[in-house]
């Protein structure tokens, strides 16, 4: 065993000047730590290790010295205690130019500790699994872990702290340039990165505790973590990113394939989730094209591309640079169809090898696949960000059965009706309101969105209409409308049924103007604004 070191070979060391002669490596994830350790140990590193990673590095012919002889106290409790030590502690908190830390330590026989390389026990993973009880996640909340971290984080100046194993061929290699010396540079990068570890684990187990009975607990915290940078925001002069929620069952991107075009933006992510989270309300073949994050045209059919030739006729001008969700993989005679438009964005669940074919020939376009197979966690609540706070709500997934919906006039709708109204309320819920959706043939023929009045967003859905009449469609209403006047616009057009949520002090003489006309309107209880 080689023989510690009780102080710095110079009365004081400055920052910057610490050689690594000893590291304590305990980690959960041991991917790559033999070949850390190696290669430490052809440094002249002491390798100090605990249970599991002492045993997988002492399997693999590497010289290791117990945590208990370091310490003088052995692991005890299931491992529960085996770290938390002072002479562990002094040895990496120990500030190496301050001389009463340095006579603590002559005085106390306290060995330096020059790198910890730490990861913790899988608590995120954990707590994931379904049925798992909480005994379990209990026993996966690291405490040794984080305060190593913490302490060697803390003294960066004395100390390197790494938690990632993807960090580890780097640290050899400098230090291998080094003559066994890291960087302050490097050793503050490390540190800051070794924060963020622990901020993250701190929040995932809080998140656990403060959800298990309250939805809404007093402090929301959330980890996140970059997935990439954006070539700017909404406009040129904005800078973005775009991040993942830590711990989120999948999230926009996750296991999507970009199989040709440029890099995505800020504005094609917020398209292309109105547009995924739309679709996604479909189990038939669909197709949603959004424009400015609001659909303008929504179809089904019997193909792909039904679906998509349905859904661009709704409105052709507003769908040139949109992006495009189907539900479907592409093939050769939908993507011949789409090829000829200009797409910002096009997901799919896959593509034919022919169509990718055709999709290619256009440089710009974004082809990407959809490979996600899970389904968004239901009770995951909705986040919009407001200055210096959040508002949170529950997520708008209901889904509005036609038992629960009222048929409040004389006239019945007929079996076509109710299948293009239900179609027709499937989309409102994902209109900007105030939102009419006018929907004839299981496809959309008219979308008014984001208007100040009712009115106005009906009067914009006729006038969208590219069919030689309106005649015929049904129309959905996100709200409740508060004057006749809308309903009876959309009557002198022809539209022969409406669903609307109703509430309004004023039903009685919007569903009077619609017995008049001789229309079916129905009421779901339930409206879907989406501001």
């Amino acid at each position: 065993m080689p023989e510690p070191v009780n102080a710095p070979p110079a009365p004081t060391t400055a920052p910057g000047e610490v050689r690594i002669r000893r590291a304590l490596l305990s980690v959960s994830d041991k991917r790559g730590v033999v070949d850390f350790a190696r290669g430490l140990v052809d440094l002249g590193v002491e390798i100090v290790s605990t249970g599991g990673t002492a045993k997988e590095l002492s399997a693999a012919g590497l010289s290791v010295r117990a945590i208990d002889d370091f310490t003088g106290f052995p692991e005890i409790m299931d491992g529960r205690v085996k770290t938390l030590h002072p002479r562990l502690y002094a040895g990496l908190l120990a500030v190496r130019d301050n001389a009463e830390h340095l006579a603590a330590t002559t005085d106390n026989d306290i060995e330096f500790v020059d790198l910890v390389c730490v990861n913790l026990y899988p608590f995120e993973r954990t707590a994931a699994r379904r049925g798992v009880a909480d005994a379990e996640v209990i026993e996966n909340i690291d405490i040794g872990g984080p305060t190593m971290i913490r302490a060697a984080a803390k003294n960066f100046a004395f100390a390197a702290v790494v938690v990632n194993p993807e960090s580890y061929d780097a640290v050899l290699q400098e230090l291998g340039e080094t003559d066994g010396r890291l960087s302050l540079a490097t050793r503050e990068a490390l540190a800051a990165e070794a924060f963020t570890t622990t901020a993250r684990y701190d929040t995932a187990i809080s998140r656990w505790f403060g959800e298990k009975h309250d939805d809404f607990p007093p402090q929301y915290v959330r980890a996140y973590e970059k997935v990439m940078d954006l070539t700017y925001g909404e406009n040129p002069h904005q800078r973005a990113a775009y991040y993942s929620q830590v711990g989120a069952r999948s999230h926009l991107l996750s296991m999507v394939k970009q199989h040709h075009g440029k890099q995505l933006g800020f504005n094609n992510l917020l398209d292309l989730e109105a547009a995924q989270t739309l679709v996604r309300e479909f189990e038939v073949p669909a197709c949603v094209i959004v424009k400015h994050n609001n659909p303008c045209g929504v179809a089904i059919g019997a193909t792909p591309l039904e679906a998509y030739t349905n859904a661009f006729e709704c409105d052709p001008l507003s769908a040139y640079g949109g992006v495009i969700a189907l539900n479907r993989p592409v093939d050769k005679a939908a993507a011949e169809a789409l090829h000829q438009q200009f797409i910002e964005v096009l997901m799919a669940p896959g593509y034919d090898e022919d169509a990718l074919t055709v999709l290619q020939q256009k440089q710009n376009i974004r082809i990407l696949e959809d490979g996600e197979g899970r389904v968004p966690v239901v009770g995951e609540p909705e986040i919009r960000q407001v200055t210096g706070g959040l508002l949170i709500q529950d997520r708008d997934s209901a889904q509005d059965p036609r038992e629960a919906m009222q048929v409040v006039t004389a006239k019945q709708p007929t079996d076509r009706e109710w299948e293009d109204l239900l179609f027709s309320w499937r989309v409102a819920k994902h209109v900007k309101s105030n939102a009419i959706v006018l929907v004839q043939g299981l496809k959309t023929v008219g979308i008014g969105a984001g208007q100040m009045s009712r009115v106005d967003s009906v009067r914009l859905a006729l006038e969208k209409c590219r069919l030689d009449s309106p005649a015929g469609s049904v129309l959905a209403s996100d709200a409740f409308f508060p004057f006749a006047d809308g309903p009876a616009l959309a009557i002198e057009a022809g539209i022969t049924a409406v669903i609307q949520p109703g509430g309004s002090i004023r039903d009685d003489e919007v569903v009077a103007a619609a017995d008049e006309a001789g229309i079916a309107m129905v009421m779901t209880g339930r409206r879907h604004f989406r501001h």
